[in-house]
């Protein structure tokens, strides 16, 4: 199996949930709340970590109680933490969610903490794990100029990126030809291209367009809707998986997507496999509250 190197951020997600998400100015009485580990890197490791591939995580925490939440989850689902930076002068990252208990979607505040004080020379201080590694997944929860940094050491060294640009921040158009697989949602995607994606052919449009810009590989996701993937070779959607159980929270379902994914490429998954099955894994953890704890273990998904 092929080595994966996960950067991005820890943070400790404050849960709050009620039957909806409060509007501006608006206050509302919750039913429960709960106080796990989250941010899109971690949550992506642990994805791909429990479902049995080889991870090494890159973040920055703290010393305090939440950096303690964070080493002890990601050891316990298999995430090595070699190259997490800890420094005692910083606070480990904090993020706050509204969860509706009635369809399970989600609003979120993130507040890096640590991990937003990484940088392009901490990146060179763990160089060595490129150069033994085989494929490279991050988002944009770190400081963005340090984030494009790893992302072209990683493929300088001959590693497999994918760019989980999430949150959507604005990147110089030059780097997308250092970008293997792009995996915007729909709304991430009509940002970078400045339009807004709402028929079939919108979607298969704005693929044409990131494949012009460099990209290699594009997966929309669309929700409930599934995805949609292209490259120069073949196009295609691939539909949502099909659900026993009740969706109760979409918390890091993206997260669990990515992590799914780069597992599949891992193991030489072929494309439309590997979309199929990072499928399955993303809609597995919605019928799971949480999101470093929502995402499903090889043995649940094997029984599911």
């Amino acid at each position: 199996m092929k080595t994966i190197i996960v950067f991005g951020v820890f943070v400790a997600d404050l849960c709050f949930f009620s039957k909806q998400i409060p509007l501006t100015g608006q206050t509302i009485i919750g039913n429960n709340h709960i106080i796990g580990p989250g941010g899109k890197g971690s949550n992506q490791a642990i994805s791909a970590a429990r479902l049995g591939a080889d991870v090494q995580f890159i973040t920055k925490i703290g010393k305090d109680n939440y950096s303690d939440m964070a080493l002890a989850t990601l050891k316990d689902s298999g995430v090595k933490t070699k190259y997490i930076i800890q420094d005692e002068t910083l606070n480990t990252g904090v993020a706050g969610i509204f969860v509706s208990e009635s369809t399970g979607e989600n609003a979120i505040t993130i507040v890096p903490g640590a991990a937003g004080t990484i940088n392009n020379e901490d990146i060179d201080n763990l160089k060595d794990v490129f150069v033994k590694s085989n494929i490279f997944l991050t988002q944009l929860e770190t400081p963005l100029k340090t984030t494009l940094y790893a992302l072209k050491q990683a493929k300088d060294n001959g590693c497999t990126t994918i760019l989980n640009p999430a949150p959507a921040a604005d990147i110089d158009q030059e780097l997308f030809s250092s970008i293997d697989f792009f995996t915007p949602n729909e709304i991430e995607a009509g940002y970078f291209l400045k339009k807004d994606l709402k028929s079939k052919s919108d979607i298969e449009n704005a693929a044409k367009d990131f494949l012009d810009k460099g990209i290699k590989n594009i997966i929309i996701t669309l929700g409930e809707k599934g995805l949609y993937f292209a490259n120069n070779q073949e196009k295609y959607f691939v539909d949502t998986f099909k659900l026993k159980n009740k969706v109760v929270d979409t918390t890091g379902a993206g997260d669990a997507f990515n992590g799914a994914f780069a597992f599949a490429l891992a193991n030489d998954y072929k494309s439309k496999d590997a979309l199929k099955f990072a499928n399955k894994i993303a809609a597995v953890s919605t019928t799971n509250l949480g999101a470093a704890n929502s995402m499903p273990r090889i043995n649940e998904i094997e029984k599911y």
